[in-house]
């Protein structure tokens, strides 16, 4: 799994193997009752790997596969690492609130510009609203620093559960 340098919070992968979709989504359902170090879930051709409760913190990631058929005998798994989706919700939710706030108070600068009265706090209210961004950006970088252990072991059990069942064109 190798990774660019771009600037990606919510890394995202893509391979095909010679298999069906039918065989590589019952080696989860099978690997999902022999073992208990990862609660699996599947629907439909979607497979999420997360850790249980106990082991979870905060930034722990979970990893999203989407199995899908391609040809009678080769499938693509589209593989998506994320956190929780509740973090992720409050996440954007928060970058919403500083966008939002950073418009509403650069519109009041440039009213107050154009009516020749004191902008000096709209404008430091809309840098402040930067510096915000900023520190959301980070902290979400933080995280993912955090979580990037639990990201290496989400990909190997996995890579294991497609190994068992006889897929090596990884």
């Amino acid at each position: 799994m190798s990774l660019s340098n771009e600037i990606v919070l919510r890394p995202r992968f893509k391979f095909d193997v010679e298999a069906t979709n039918e065989k590589l989504l019952a080696g989860f359902e099978e690997q999902k009752a022999k073992q208990s170090d990862f609660v699996v879930t599947r629907l439909d051709d979607h497979v999420f790997i997360r850790f249980p409760k106990q082991e979870q913190h905060y930034w722990s990631p979970q990893l999203h596969l989407e199995i899908n058929k391609k040809s009678k005998t080769h499938a693509t798994i589209y593989g998506l690492f994320g956190p929780n989706p509740t973090i992720w919700t409050m996440f954007m939710f928060l970058h919403f609130v500083v966008a939002g706030l950073f418009i509403a108070s650069g519109i009041w600068a440039y009213t107050n510009m154009t009516l020749g009265e004191s902008y000096a706090i709209p404008l430091f209210f809309t840098l402040f609203m930067v510096v915000v961004w900023f520190t959301l950006y980070f902290i979400g970088r933080m995280g993912k620093a955090k979580g990037k252990p639990d990201m290496y072991k989400l990909h190997a059990f996995m890579r294991d559960t497609l190994h068992s069942e006889g897929i090596h064109s990884i």
